[in-house]
């Protein structure tokens, strides 16, 4: 049975684990060779190891999406590598709290730590975007898919990193219009409540919440990052070629509430 993305070329930010390493791992399976890119690089190159055992084709690129600089040559790298980009997911990000764990109310919120929090999650996003959508121009198509969060769609989630993924949902709803007739479709997934090792943290560092928070999910559980992998990958497939400007949650109903 072919998979939803035989025969074409991803990118994947943010790669080196969580939501980034199993949307690639997920891209791969479905027939996608795949640029996988993070600052991190044991676990970038983790993930391309676990593509290539499992049969896909991989290659890593070290990338800091606040540098313009960077983020152009991971685009040109993967050019050169595999001669287009039909996917990219942007999906490298922080949280919204403070290296250890802290978290602040608005008034309080450390002035380097909102600067921070909007480098990545907000520039690094619009400089993916600005040379993704310039190759896709000239290769005449592709799908881009951000990486936002149900705190891009309410509110309750500190004002940086609320700010900065509201922002993403707003750029992906614009550069969708901008670009519609390009051939370029542009779409958000806005998790809910991820097992990831971000979260863990986050969880480790502030007791109880990890309880409170599971009690607000419908489903009575907290997604895996191949279930947010799984809806990223569709909405980069042909199957979803009528579906642009979109921020999906997928949340387990959180914000149906």
């Amino acid at each position: 049975m072919p998979g939803l993305l035989d025969g074409k070329i991803a990118l994947v930010t943010g790669a080196g684990s969580g939501i980034g390493r199993a949307t690639s791992l997920e891209m791969a399976r479905n027939g996608a060779r795949v640029t996988v890119a993070d600052v991190n690089e044991e676990g970038g190159r983790e993930t391309v190891d676990a593509i290539e055992k499992a049969g896909g084709e991989a290659i890593f690129v070290r990338a800091d999406v606040t540098s313009g600089a960077d983020v152009q040559a991971m685009i040109r790298t993967a050019i050169e590598s595999f001669g287009r980009l039909d996917c990219a997911v942007n999906n490298a990000g922080v949280g919204g709290t403070s290296r250890d764990g802290r978290r602040f109310a608005t008034h309080e919120y450390p002035e380097e730590l909102w600067t921070r929090i909007i480098a990545v999650n907000l520039t690094g996003v619009f400089l993916c975007l600005q040379h993704e959508i310039g190759q896709m121009l000239a290769q005449g198509g592709g799908a881009i898919v951000n990486i936002a969060s149900i705190a891009g769609l309410v509110g309750g989630f500190g004002t940086p990193y609320g700010a900065s993924k509201h922002a993403v949902v707003g750029m992906t709803r614009n550069t969708a219009l901008e670009y519609a007739r390009s051939g370029i479709r542009v779409n958000a997934v806005c998790p809910g409540v991820v097992e990831t090792p971000m979260v863990a943290a986050v969880f480790g560092a502030v007791p109880g919440l990890e309880e409170r928070w599971r009690e607000t999910e419908p489903i009575g559980r907290f997604s895996a990052p191949s279930e947010i992998a799984a809806a990223v990958t569709w909405l980069c497939s042909d199957a979803a070629s009528f579906v642009t400007g979109v921020a999906l949650p997928v949340d387990g109903g959180w914000t149906a509430q």
